[in-house]
């Protein structure tokens, strides 16, 4: 069977099979490519490469529902940001960079949280790293006959590094293979920080009634914003169990119920595990979505929660989102602060790089069709490339 090539980079079957296409399109006004096998669509943004849409298609609106979080203001591409015209809408914050285009899963690189120090803003580095800021640019298309795979990256000019991605979606299949490459430019090590942030937004988000499961095991809540926090700053916990800012114990399966709150705490990957993985479900929608993705560099999985309790710039107490991170670090409070702490529960804070060194890490997020009150997921795993999910 021969590929075809058509106009917008669309790879396709021809009619007799399943479609498999490559395209360029506009998602939410921003730039995007986006693969389709007929079963499932997934947006990857030029700017920022952030992976902004994972969708089962299907004409059943409690299906076929975006779980990834795409802003109630409107977004640009961040490498196009101008605060002079944009800070009305974005705020002067370092952050606003990131603000105006921020959508679904992003790449935190090579930092997770804030900048260091008021030098690295002014040299135009604000929260999470220059990777979710940058254009990035499609490399190669890899078709095959029963799969695409898309490559795509971006140089990091201000922080000397390269970041690759290649996505591959096979044929008949509802999950995508993502492989991802970081490049240190430098002749020196240095530490980094290697962050997914998998970002749930509304309506799929929505507190008390989206359900984590994950193969985390013991963990910490942040000690920031104490006065806003759903559960009690700096208190232990023991997934899925953990302590409200009142007091009470409280299963943290389910986003917290608290209005005008938030929160974020900290798990450890189980050890013993070779494979981890963290699924999300909503009651009222017949969708689950997943990631399953390697413990050897993945030691850390963060929380963090929002229910309308950020009045700053764009949010306006608006913003209702759910983000999984998970990566080398527990905590989004940049190199600095992640350095001096070290450790957390014996396990490194952040990794190195070496001296021209190529990493590589690797993950695969899938959708799954459930049926009502569903109960969740009791286990993960990869059998062939392919997830392979045990409910509870």
């Amino acid at each position: 069977m021969i590929f075809r090539t058509l106009l917008l980079f669309a790879a396709v079957w021809p009619s007799c099979a399943q479609t498999l296409t490559v395209k360029e399109e506009v998602f939410q006004n921003r730039a995007a490519w986006v693969l389709d096998n007929g079963l499932i669509r997934v947006s990857l943004l030029r700017g920022g490469g952030h992976i902004a849409e994972v969708r089962l298609i299907s004409s059943d609106p409690v299906k076929n529902i975006n779980p990834m979080r795409v802003p109630h203001y409107p977004t640009i591409e961040p490498y196009q940001y101008d605060p002079a015209k944009h800070d009305a809408i974005y705020g002067d914050s370092p952050h606003r960079r990131l603000s105006s285009g921020y959508m679904g899963h992003l790449l935190c690189f090579p930092f997770y949280g804030p900048a260091s120090s008021e030098e690295e803003i002014r040299a135009g580095l604000g929260n999470h790293g220059e990777a979710p800021i940058v254009e990035w640019r499609k490399t190669k298309q890899d078709a095959r006959p029963d799969s695409i795979t898309f490559w795509y990256g971006a140089d990091l000019t201000k922080t000397q590094y390269r970041v690759e991605r290649a996505v591959t979606m096979r044929r008949n299949q509802r999950h995508v293979r993502i492989e991802e490459w970081v490049e240190n430019l430098t002749s020196y090590d240095r530490p980094i920080h290697w962050m997914q942030h998998a970002t749930f937004g509304a309506p799929f988000a929505e507190p008390g009634k989206t359900f984590l499961d994950t193969s985390g095991t013991r963990g910490q809540v942040s000690g920031g914003r104490p006065d806003n926090r759903s559960l009690l700053p700096d208190s232990t916990v023991d997934w899925p169990q953990g302590t409200s800012a009142g007091g009470r114990k409280v299963n943290l399966r389910a986003m917290q119920p608290l209005a005008k709150a938030g929160t974020y705490y900290v798990l450890l990957m189980d050890p013993s595990r070779q494979q981890q993985f963290f699924t999300m479900y909503h009651a009222d929608y017949r969708v689950l979505i997943g990631y399953v993705y390697p413990s050897d560099g993945n030691p850390w999985l963060a929380d963090w929660q929002e229910n309308r309790s950020n009045a700053s710039l764009p949010w306006n107490n608006q913003v209702v989102a759910r983000g999984i991170e998970f990566g080398s670090t527990p905590f989004a409070e940049g190199m600095r602060k992640s350095i001096d702490r070290g450790s957390l529960f014996g396990v490194p804070a952040y990794r190195w790089i070496g001296a021209k060194q190529k990493l590589k890490t690797e993950y695969t997020i899938f959708l799954q069709e459930i049926p009502a009150a569903y109960s969740g997921v009791r286990n993960v795993s990869l059998r062939d490339g392919t997830p392979v999910v045990e409910g509870r």
